[in-house]
């Protein structure tokens, strides 16, 4: 049921909305970072929507019918589905730990953030999920956790990581050690997943 068309193009609808939605709700934060910050810094500030772009991007690949005839694409293949995998996994649970803290520390809370709640919920599930059927291997998936590195290491280095509830800015180096340390559990978790997916398929 997972991989029929219609779920795969059901999943690739809500996804590419909520891709949408992402970029959009990062707007101002990309406004106010092109205009006191160099322009390559740009790409780290939407994680989230980005997470959800790759994992888009990987449903297309499952559309369609055969498998990228070169090398190269095979390769471009398993490092696109390796950054859906580790980035929604990362950011569907980071979005949702920064949300109950910040309420936690008394940030109002209203449907928006319930409804982020339960749509980055449904990221880090939906690419556990996923993940048996996609190509990714062992070296595309330290590829992708190489970039979320990376993009922990800007976010915090710059100040460019996303806005947080008021009351986390008094956390701010606690959510920064939580963040590379989600990067990291990330990569576990998803590694542990394609093990499984082989130990599967080999019996």
């Amino acid at each position: 049921m997972l991989t029929s068309r219609g779920m795969l193009w059901l999943l690739l609808i809500v996804n590419g909305l909520g891709t949408a939605y992402g970029y959009l709700w990062y707007g101002q934060q990309l406004v106010e970072t092109a205009a006191n910050k160099p322009l390559w810094m740009l790409p780290f500030v939407p994680d989230s929507p980005t997470a959800s772009l790759f994992f888009s991007l990987s449903l297309i690949y499952m559309l369609l019918p055969n498998e990228p005839a070169t090398a190269i694409g095979r390769s471009v293949r398993s490092i696109v589905e390796a950054l859906g995998v580790v980035t929604s996994v990362k950011y569907g649970i980071w979005a949702v730990a920064m949300i109950v803290s910040g309420a936690s520390l008394g940030s109002s809370t209203g449907w928006q953030d319930w409804m982020l709640i339960v749509s980055h919920a449904g990221m880090a599930i939906e690419a556990l999920l996923f993940v048996r059927f996609m190509s990714v291997g062992a070296s595309a998936l330290g590829v992708a956790t190489v970039w979320l590195l990376l993009n922990d290491t800007v976010d915090y280095r710059f100040d460019v990581f996303p806005w947080l509830p008021a009351p986390l800015y008094d956390y701010l180096a606690v959510v920064c050690v939580c963040t590379f340390a989600l990067t990291v559990f990330s990569w576990v978790v998803a590694r542990a997943a394609i093990a499984l997916r082989d130990k599967s398929n080999r019996t």
